[in-house]
């Protein structure tokens, strides 16, 4: 939710489900916004047929709404399939967003296999957002990237709605990014900076994706191919040796 009223991308997702089940069986949500949905959470979290994913700042619960810590796994028949990557501590940029983006969210799309994708495309992470209102450091660039990636499941079938963003040069900027790789026209891995590209994930990054991998694990493999680890051994080199295939210059 948010600071929004009105949920496009929930109620968009209950259509499909209502009007398009036979075509439409697995819709997954992905959820850029700086802020976790946690009104879109709350309309799925009972639901395994809706994979919700939401990278987010969260500063362990003081970062409104407070919601989205990485162990809020859904309930019922959909536990498992609300997928938090609670962001705390120090500054996130392209470096820490690509690096939970090649690890986790992909892994999880190709293992979920949706019929159609949801993205609620805030750009309240982007450069030139306050502290309080974001104060994440993302590239426009980084979402054109994600866009693009995302056109490889769902036989293409992406929507993207425009949320969060309170600084309009910024939003500008990365709403073009990701009509461009609509388009067809951007989303290249070369866009992005070298140092984005080649530098590791800061501490607090890589110990948010290590709880990710050691709380989702049982329930999607995929985020490890080391089965019957330890959560104590999911340091960040067992991960980086893990994923050593996925060149980001790939």
């Amino acid at each position: 939710m948010g600071f929004c009223y009105f949920n496009n991308v929930s109620i968009a997702t209950k259509n499909l489900q209502q009007k398009f089940a036979d075509t439409c069986q697995k819709i997954a949500i992905v959820d850029w916004d700086v802020h976790h949905g946690n009104g879109t959470q709350l309309c799925f979290e009972s639901d395994p047929s809706v994979l919700y994913i939401s990278l987010h700042r969260h500063d362990n619960g003081n970062f409104f709404p407070g919601t989205g810590a990485v162990t809020d796994t859904g309930k019922d028949k959909g536990k498992g399939f609300s997928i938090n990557v609670p962001f705390s501590g120090d500054v996130m940029g392209d470096t820490e967003y690509l690096a939970a983006w090649r690890i986790i969210v992909l892994p999880l799309l190709d293992a979920f296999k949706p019929d159609f994708i949801f993205v609620s495309a805030g750009f309240d992470a982007a450069k030139g957002h306050s502290a309080a209102l974001g104060g994440y450091e993302l590239s426009p660039q980084i979402f054109g990237y994600f866009t693009r990636t995302l056109l490889n499941f769902a036989g293409g079938k992406v929507v993207l709605a425009l949320e969060g963003g309170y600084d309009l040069p910024s939003i500008c900027d990365s709403a073009e990014e990701c009509v461009k790789a609509l388009c067809e026209d951007g989303g290249d891995l070369s866009r992005l900076s070298v140092e984005a590209l080649e530098s590791i994930p800061n501490q607090a990054a890589q110990e948010t994706i290590q709880k990710v991998i050691a709380v989702h694990k049982k329930t999607w493999p995929c985020l490890t191919g080391l089965q019957g680890l330890n959560t104590s051994e999911l340091s960040w080199q067992t991960i980086s040796q893990r994923f050593s295939g996925l060149s980001v210059h790939s």
